[in-house]
């Protein structure tokens, strides 16, 4: 999450609870934690915290983070692109050594 970001966080929670402090400090503070945090996950989760609590969040109570990516399926193209480069004779030798090995270990 970035500082605007932050600030949008904290007009909502201010909305609910007035007492809620806002200033430069706690920005910076909340804003430098949360940098790795998805905004949109955040929201929601401070939305449905408001619902049951009478006392404005923490951090830890609203924290969310975007799931990892999943690179595997960038990965596998990239491996894909780079066996077309392999000239055609390569890729026939190592088939025949591979079928030669598994006969031998068969055996």
């Amino acid at each position: 999450m970035n500082r605007e970001q932050v600030i949008e966080l904290f007009k909502f929670i201010k909305s609910v609870y007035p007492t809620f402090e806002v200033s430069s400090k706690k920005v910076d503070v909340w804003t430098k934690v949360m940098r790795d945090m998805d905004y949109y996950r955040v929201m929601k989760r401070a939305e449905e915290y408001v619902v049951e609590n009478k006392f404005p969040p923490t951090i830890a109570d609203i924290a969310a983070y975007a799931p990892p990516k999943n690179e595997t399926l960038k990965q596998m193209k990239q491996w894909r692109k780079e066996a077309e480069q392999v000239p055609t004779e390569v890729k026939l030798r190592f088939r025949e050594k591979m079928k030669q090995l598994i006969e031998e270990k068969s055996k």
